[in-house]
């Protein structure tokens, strides 16, 4: 099995230039040969088995309930069985391809996508490692970040779409729009190799799946009844706790990203709990300025902008620059989610576009703003506070690329399942619900 202890340096913020790295060879000599033989940390391993049943936790049954509480009553069971079989079509599709696609080595063609060498896992063994973790654990940690994206996307098509071409959209959109991606940024891609900085998913995850999420809404348009009818949540108590469950999960998804037990990954886990708290606070007091009332929906969907945003700085960023990023996410966001929609008037139901890519757009560029040497130990400026103003323009260039192919992307493959299986569920259905006609069961 490839390794990934290449990856791991460009993961963890190796931001020196490449004639230092020679310049540490050739002092190092023998020893630092010797010392390059991967040796298991059983700390490192057990703090990320832990880190990867968190971030599971984040879908199954985070996002389930997250979701679950802001459709209608009808469409519940529906809403959860889009994100339980996620969990689970995934875990198989991450095992038989989208594993080596990602980590895989490409060969000539590395810099775009990984290799076919390890289908079906082929070669991972008892023994295998990834740096100081078994790479079953690794592997295992990065299949619970394929299984989110796709989730993800659920919300913004919820109420209309067939779950068969669900499913075949999704293992198609993990596959060739997911896995190379992923292979862009952390598998040693261009991405990569241009120095754009995500810890843990801002461009990967959060812009993939919130750029995704837009192009299924217009592409299956509005909910029938959307401007017209009442589709508040029916029970945002579920969203509270869906929300809190994604808050605690999140300092796996973003502490884990640092791979090991140590001090960054204890700074990752700080600034992601004050970046969430901040934005949850901004969006309570934008929302109580402009409707006179905070409302616990309101305050669930700031956290979460907050996490999202904080996830591609999770481990470049100091407390302060957290707290800054915490601030625009909640106020973006909420414009984002609430004059930006209405305005342009596009049936996003769940509002994946206005946290996801919003979130992850702003939390994007202001890690090229605030990521700074004291956190990554870099010798050299790292973003703008450290006087690197170009890695806002570096920034900026993996975002532009990950939505342009994103957007094309899951375009074309939702044309290609709607010619092959439809996309929509039938008006009868619609106005029925999705659970008792997708999946005859319902709710008391």
């Amino acid at each position: 099995m490839t390794s990934n202890i290449a990856w791991r340096r460009v993961r963890n913020g190796a931001l020196g230039t490449a004639a230092a790295s020679f310049g540490l060879l050739a002092t190092a000599g023998a020893a630092l040969a010797q010392e390059e033989a991967p040796v298991l940390n059983s700390g490192d391993t057990a703090w990320m088995i832990t880190a990867t049943a968190l971030v599971l936790l984040m879908t199954i049954p985070g996002l389930a309930l997250f979701y679950g509480g802001m459709v209608r009553k009808k469409n519940v069971v529906a809403m959860t069985a889009q994100n339980f079989a996620m969990a689970a079509v995934m875990s198989v599709v991450w095992m038989a391809a989208g594993y080596s696609l990602a980590f895989g080595d490409g060969g000539a063609m590395n810099a775009w996508v990984g290799g076919l060498d390890n289908l079906f896992l082929s070669g991972l063994g008892v023994d295998a490692m990834s740096g100081t973790i078994p790479e079953s654990v690794f592997m295992t940690f990065q299949m619970t970040f394929a299984i989110i994206t796709p989730a993800l996307i659920t919300g913004a098509f919820a109420d209309r779409m067939k779950f068969s071409s669900m499913l075949v959209f999704m293992v198609l959109w993990a596959l060739f729009i997911y896995s190379p991606v992923c292979h862009w940024v952390w598998g040693g891609g261009f991405l990569a190799e241009d120095g754009v900085l995500d810890f843990a998913g801002g461009t990967v995850v959060h812009i993939n799946a919130g750029i995704a999420g837009l192009v299924a809404c217009l592409v299956l348009g509005p909910r029938k009844g959307f401007g017209t009818e009442n589709m508040a949540p029916h029970n945002v108590v579920l969203t509270m706790i869906g929300a809190s469950l994604l808050w605690v999960g999140w300092f796996g998804f973003n502490a884990g990203s640092e791979l090991a037990a140590d001090g960054r990954a204890g700074m990752a886990m700080a600034v992601t709990q004050i970046a969430a708290a901040m934005a949850a606070v901004t969006w309570m007091v934008v929302e109580w300025i402009m409707h006179k009332k905070p409302t616990l929906l309101g305050l669930a969907t700031g956290a979460v902008a907050g996490l999202v945003a904080i996830t591609p700085a999770a481990g470049f960023v100091d407390p302060m620059g957290a707290f800054w990023i915490g601030l625009a996410a909640g106020a973006i966001c909420y414009f984002a989610s609430t004059s930006l929609k209405r305005a342009i008037g596009y049936d996003d139901a769940l509002d994946v576009f206005g946290v996801h890519a919003v979130g992850g757009i702003v939390g994007a560029v202001l890690t090229g703003v605030f990521a700074t040497a004291a956190i990554t130990g870099a010798d050299a400026p790292v973003g703008a506070i450290d006087g690197n103003w170009a890695q806002v323009g570096v920034q900026i260039k993996g975002i532009v690329v990950t939505i342009v192919y994103c957007g094309i992307g899951t375009f074309i493959l939702l044309m290609l399942t709607r010619l092959f299986f439809g996309l929509r569920v039938s008006p009868q259905e619609e106005v029925e619900g999705l659970d008792i006609s997708l999946h005859g069961e319902v709710i008391h």
